[in-house]
């Protein structure tokens, strides 16, 4: 049967220039031809007929669709969707003041750009900008919220940006559900697969630990394993870990040694304090002294109280120049920058 892969109109087919450029190279496989040849195709620019239907395209749809589009966009987004039209500056006015009271929250909240922290005005900034539709402003209000014992409301707030596809919404809804008295697990894993989906790691780890626990859901290792690898790539330090676990004990993933000391390193240069013992003793067996008291220092700073006497036993061990050294390591020591 034969038949069309991609439709073919001749009333749609635009008109190209076709020109040849000589290129100086010789043709490697016509060497008695000095110059190749390449085409260069010229498209013409779109008529002003079509660019006014795509304007009144564009300004035909209704602001309180504009508006659910474009709730969870940040204010670099709003700017770049307002200059679409007249129609969409317009629509999307709410939302950019929405971002005014979002920065002016956040400053009252964490006390910053010389204001006090104040978390009154705090709230009510972000109750602001979530009434203008805004759906970083309602996660940034059920946050507040729910820090200040008010828990129905934050869910609230979480699950009205959940609704209108924020994925830390959707994320911190899943998480109420299941803090929740009782918990609601099923609810809970349905927000944190959408989270999920859209990428948002803390979502994805969430998930992870419902299918490696068998929460809300049927226990499956290999899904878990999956999700935990996948936001351990978007950064988020505790499935660093958990994926090295993973390929160490041969859940979810075959065991894999090499697997799992590269992200048990990872997690530890990423500031996981029990990674960091763990590659610390790894690095013992391996007689890499110095390097393992580095970890191991760190560790213990961290709060990890066996880390200090396999330290000490090596020390016992070390010149006094290389112990100074690792300790001047382990002071000079920044974690890499992660996702949480």
């Amino acid at each position: 049967m034969n038949e069309k892969t991609w439709p073919h109109h001749r009333s749609e087919t635009p008109n190209f220039t076709t020109i040849q450029f000589p290129i100086q190279n010789p043709n490697p496989r016509n060497p008695k031809n000095p110059k190749s040849y390449q085409m260069i195709r010229f498209d013409p620019p779109p008529s002003p007929a079509s660019s006014r239907r795509h304007s009144r395209t564009f300004a035909a749809l209704p602001n309180d669709i504009l508006t659910k589009i474009a709730a969870n966009f940040s204010l670099p987004n709003l700017q770049t969707a307002s200059l679409v039209c007249k129609a969409w500056r317009d629509g999307l006015r709410p939302l950019r003041e929405a971002m005014l009271f979002l920065r002016w929250g956040k400053r009252y909240k964490h006390g910053r750009g010389g204001v006090k922290v104040n978390v009154e005005k705090a709230l009510d900034s972000f109750l602001k900008g979530a009434a203008r539709g805004s759906t970083l402003a309602m996660v940034d209000a059920g946050l507040v919220y729910w820090e200040i014992g008010k828990k129905d409301e934050g869910v609230k707030m979480y699950k009205r940006a959940a609704e209108l596809g924020d994925p830390a919404g959707q994320c911190n809804l899943g998480i109420s559900y299941l803090q929740a008295e009782p918990p609601n697990a099923k609810e809970a894993v349905k927000w944190l697969y959408q989270a999920s989906v859209a990428g948002y790691v803390r979502g994805q780890y969430q998930l992870a630990l419902c299918l490696h626990r068998g929460i809300g859901t049927d226990q499956n290792l290999s899904e878990a394993a999956r999700w935990y690898l996948r936001a351990a790539e978007g950064g988020y330090v505790r499935a660093m870990y958990n994926v090295s676990l993973c390929f160490s004990l041969g859940r979810g993933f075959l065991q894999n040694h090499r697997q799992s000391r590269k992200w048990m390193k990872l997690a530890a240069d990423h500031g996981h304090r029990k990674a960091q013992f763990e590659h610390g003793l790894a690095l013992f067996s391996e007689g890499q002294m110095m390097k393992a008291v580095v970890y191991l220092e760190l560790a213990g700073r961290g709060g990890e109280t066996a880390a200090a006497h396999v330290k000490n036993v090596i020390l016992q061990q070390l010149p006094q120049p290389s112990r100074e050294r690792a300790i001047a390591l382990a002071d000079n020591w920044r974690a890499l920058p992660s996702s949480r």
